[in-house]
């Protein structure tokens, strides 16, 4: 109270508490983007460690080639049709449109290309199918050679597709042959089968039977089973031994992978040069003129 006698108002100030308003949920889409493209990331990049490399290269294969090429049956790099900086290697140059650098995709057609592709494929699910031929899958290759489809059966320290030093096969090998025989059926293309060794020489050298004589002897004994596995016989076009001479890349004359056999389905270019090739390289054949036999006077 006042001196004067006077009573002032109690005044009470209380603090309004309000709630935190809104500040909007933008962030949050943001955030949930993120951690959307986050997994999507750790998903492509767990599926792409448990695939193989050659599944990758389709992959690979797969996105290289536009849409609009791939519907057509193209085998170009890109579905443009405007020359642009950038179309080859170097990226100064106007080239436009390119095709592949693959010398393969460049003379084999694309339907060619793509049935040699379904044979692999084939080929590849007899393997898998069998657990025996599964066992040998780190001896088997499959690539695209510039003559076509190869199948190449290498050996290896531990089993060996031949006995040492003889064309005669080993059980597996055997396996092999018989299980894929029937596959390479499947295309009309003809087939070439050669033989490889190592370099490791014969005592006697290559005056008396050698590693040329081992690689011939050991592709036709490869020839004889995919024979009698039901391999027709016109479609072996070329059977061959190359010794030691062709050794696969990144290995040595003497490591075990070079005693191999390679089979390759033959593209149709490379059928009609080989064709062409054994018939320039005989000698024209000399017609003899045909005696002149004297008629006698009495027919005449």
């Amino acid at each position: 109270m006042s001196g004067n006698g006077e009573r002032r108002p109690v005044i009470v100030k209380r603090k309004r508490v309000q709630a935190a308003g809104h500040h909007g949920g933008a962030w949050k889409i943001a955030y949930a983007d993120f951690m959307t493209a986050l997994m999507a990331l750790f998903l492509v990049l767990w599926i792409l460690s448990t695939v193989s490399e050659r599944e990758l290269e389709n992959i690979a294969e797969y996105f290289r080639t536009p849409l609009a090429v791939a519907l057509t049956g193209g085998d170009k790099n890109t579905a443009s049709t405007s020359a642009i900086p950038g179309g080859g290697d170097d990226p100064t140059k106007v080239d436009g449109e390119v095709r592949r650098k693959n010398v393969r995709e460049q003379t084999r057609s694309s339907d060619e290309q793509r049935n040699l592709r379904y044979l692999r494929d084939r080929l590849q699910s007899v393997i898998q199918s069998d657990p025996q031929l599964r066992e040998l899958s780190s001896q088997l290759r499959m690539d695209f050679s510039p003559e076509g489809l190869r199948v190449q059966i290498v050996d290896s320290e531990k089993r060996p597709m031949f006995e040492l030093g003889s064309d005669r096969l080993e059980p597996y090998m055997q396996k092999i042959l018989e299980r894929i025989a029937p596959v390479l059926n499947e295309m009309p293309n003809p087939i070439s089968i050669s033989g490889h060794t190592d370099d490791l020489p014969y005592a006697g050298g290559e005056k008396g039977y050698s590693n040329w004589e081992l690689s011939a002897d050991r592709a036709n004994a490869s020839r004889r089973e995919l024979t009698a596995a039901g391999l027709a016989p016109d479609k072996l076009l070329r059977v061959a031994g190359m010794g030691s001479r062709v050794t696969l890349p990144d290995t040595r004359p003497s490591d075990a992978v070079n005693r191999r056999i390679s089979i390759v389905v033959l593209d149709n270019r490379a059928a009609s040069a080989i064709e062409q090739q054994e018939r320039s390289s005989l000698p024209p054949v000399a017609v003899a003129d045909e005696p002149v036999v004297p008629v006698p006077d009495t027919l005449q």
